[in-house]
Order: structure tokens, then sequence, then C-alpha cells
């Protein structure tokens, strides 16, 4: 992995909430990763979530025609856990926002299947089990993401306009715009990649996906950061349900099996 940021992209992801940061992976990594993902994605069915956590199924919803989303693979295959748990790419993170450590939250496959429905402008981090200004997410493009099949988009600057207030991803792109009328002035940013190629975004950055117009699959590895330190907002999001049971406001999520530390400035 390229996992080394220059100044000029540290910058410009404090300033933007996002930043492209082109072959992070070559192409021989490309291949062991999406194997994995796809070998993983094919062992669960209908399940989102694996390795124990909620009991989410893909249904008929229009939310479940934008991508096939299978959550937590790191959780069931090493070649995922290798990738997604790995300390160079903590660091990464911690040179992108200025805490000290992170922890996985949730990894995600995103398959943006043949003429599957556009993903609406949405915010991540009001969606998790804590809030925090400085969360983080990668998003790897394992074939080429392109305006064609649903490159990402980003709205630059809205991680410093946005609260924890959110929308779904209904069949409406511009809700969010109803809840941050000012983010509707900026313009937004189209993000395509060739396969390898990564971006890392804000948990508060607006963002989103057109349509997939191809006959072929957009397939791409996702995962959100926590972090260390973070604390519990009364969400279950896709928490076990005995992990959430036990846990009341306020409380500090360092539950080392499911959010294990990726990265801290002490290793």
């Amino acid at each position: 992995m390229k996992t080394q940021l220059t100044q000029n992209q540290i910058e410009s992801y404090r300033r933007q909430g996002f930043v492209y940061h082109p072959g992070l992976l070559s192409a021989s990594e490309v291949a062991e990763l999406k194997a994995a993902v796809l070998q993983s994605t094919a062992t669960m069915g209908k399940q989102k979530v694996a390795g124990g956590g909620s009991d989410l199924e893909e249904g008929e919803s229009y939310y479940d025609k934008v991508f096939t989303q299978r959550l937590n693979l790191w959780r069931i295959h090493p070649v995922v856990k290798r990738y997604m748990l790995s300390p160079e790419l903590g660091q990464m993170l911690c040179g992108l926002e200025t805490v000290s450590g992170f922890r996985v939250w949730h990894d995600q496959a995103l398959i943006k299947e043949p003429f599957g429905n556009p993903t609406a402008w949405h915010l991540d981090n009001p969606y998790w089990s804590f809030y925090s200004r400085q969360s983080v997410s990668i998003w790897i493009a394992l074939e080429d993401a392109t305006l064609a099949n649903g490159c990402m988009w980003f709205v630059p600057g809205t991680h410093a306009l946005a609260t924890y207030e959110n929308v779904g991803l209904g069949g409406n792109m511009s809700d969010l715009f109803n809840v941050y009328p000012k983010m509707a002035t900026i313009d937004p940013v189209a993000v395509p990649m060739q396969a390898g190629d990564c971006s890392f975004h804000n948990g508060l950055t607006a963002h989103g996906a057109g349509a997939n117009m191809t006959r072929s699959r957009r397939i791409a590895m996702t995962c959100a950061y926590m972090p260390v330190g973070s604390t519990f907002n009364g969400q279950r999001n896709i928490l076990p349900k005995a992990y959430f049971d036990s846990l009341q406001k306020g409380d500090v999520l360092a539950n080392n099996d499911w959010n294990p530390i990726v990265y801290t400035t002490g290793q």
C-alpha cells in the first residue's frame, strides 16, 4: 500500500473535508482485496452485517437498490482485516485528523449493481453510535469508478457546516439540502477513480454518488474509523444487541473485540 500523504493532501483534506489519494493499492493488492471482498459477501446471503452484529437483512426498498451493502467483512476474512486494520493506514488517518488514535468502526463493501439507484447526499457520522467531528472513512475503488457507473461526489467544506442532523438514503437526492440550505450553494466535486485509488472523507462531509448507468458492477470497499475515546450516543447502528444493551450514553466505546484499535501514536 502507498500510505504516504503529502502535506498538500493533508491541508486539502482539512480544508475541504475530503482528499483523493491515487494508487493506494497496486494491481496485485487490488486483485487480492477484491477477491476477499467477493468471497466474503458471497457467504452472507441477504445478511448485511457479518460476525455477530445486528440482524439487518437486504430487502426490496429503494435503499436496498442503491447498492449491495455488506458490513464488517474484517470479522470473517483475514485478508480484509489485514487491509482495513493496517497500522500504516491508521497512521494516515492520524495525519489527516489531529487525534492520537483510531479504532475501526465498521467496514462495508458497497457494490453498485448494474443500473443501481443513485446514492442521495448524506452525512456518515450521524448514523453511527458515537458523534465526532474527527471520524474518517476511506473509500477504495476495486474496479474503476466513473461518472457513468456512480463514482463518489463530495461537497467541499461541508464538514465545517454540518451538525448531527441527517437524512436517509431515499429517492430524493437533495433532501440533505433542506436540512442544510447553505450546502446547496456549494458546487460538488466528482472524484472518478481507477482501481486501487482511494479517497478519505470526514464523517460530516456531504457526499453521494450517481446511478450506475452501465451493465457492470461498481465494486468498492470502504471502512469507517472512530477516534479513540469516542463515547456512546444512544444509537444502536450495527452494534450487537448484548453490547448495545450494556451501554449507557456517555460510555467510552472501547470494546477491543468489536472496535479494535487500528493505530495510536503510542505504538
